[in-house]
C-alpha cells in the first residue's frame, strides 16, 4: 500500500511537472529543462534559462546600486545639515557667553557695598 502511495506521488508529481514545463515557455523565467527530449530544444532551454538570469541580475544589480546612490547623496545631505547645525551651536555658545559675562558684570555694579567688601548674593567659597 506505501509503495502504491508513493508511485502515485511520484506519477503526479512528474505530470505536474511536465505539465508546468510546458505551460511555461510563454512566461519568462526558469524552466526545467530535463524534461526535453531533445538536445537542441534542452540547449534552447537553458540558454532561456541563462537569459533570464542575466536579465533578473542585471535588474536587480541596477535597482541596487540606485538604492546606494540614493543612501550616499542622503548621507551627505546629513553631513552638511549636522555643519550647519554645528556652526549653530557655536554662535549660541558664544553668544551665551557673552550674556553670563555681561550679567556678571551688571551683578558686581549693581550689588551694593556691603562690609567688608562680601555681597550677600555671592555665596562664600
Amino acid at each position: 500500500m506505501v509503495m502504491l502511495k508513493a508511485g502515485l506521488c511520484a506519477l503526479s508529481l512528474s505530470s505536474l511537472l511536465a505539465a508546468g514545463a510546458a505551460m511555461a515557455q510563454d512566461v519568462p523565467g526558469i524552466e526545467i529543462c530535463t524534461a526535453e527530449k531533445t538536445m537542441e530544444r534542452r540547449t534552447s532551454c537553458l540558454q532561456s534559462n541563462v537569459d533570464f538570469l542575466k536579465k533578473t541580475m542585471t535588474q536587480d544589480a541596477l535597482a541596487q546600486q540606485q538604492k546606494l546612490d540614493a543612501a550616499a547623496r542622503e548621507i551627505t545631505a546629513l553631513k552638511s545639515r549636522v555643519d550647519a547645525l554645528g556652526g549653530t551651536v557655536a554662535v549660541l555658545q558664544r553668544t551665551l557667553e557673552q550674556l553670563q559675562a555681561q550679567g556678571a558684570d551688571k551683578k558686581v555694579k549693581d550689588a551694593p557695598a556691603t562690609p567688608g567688601g562680601v555681597s550677600k548674593e555671592a555665596p562664600a567659597k
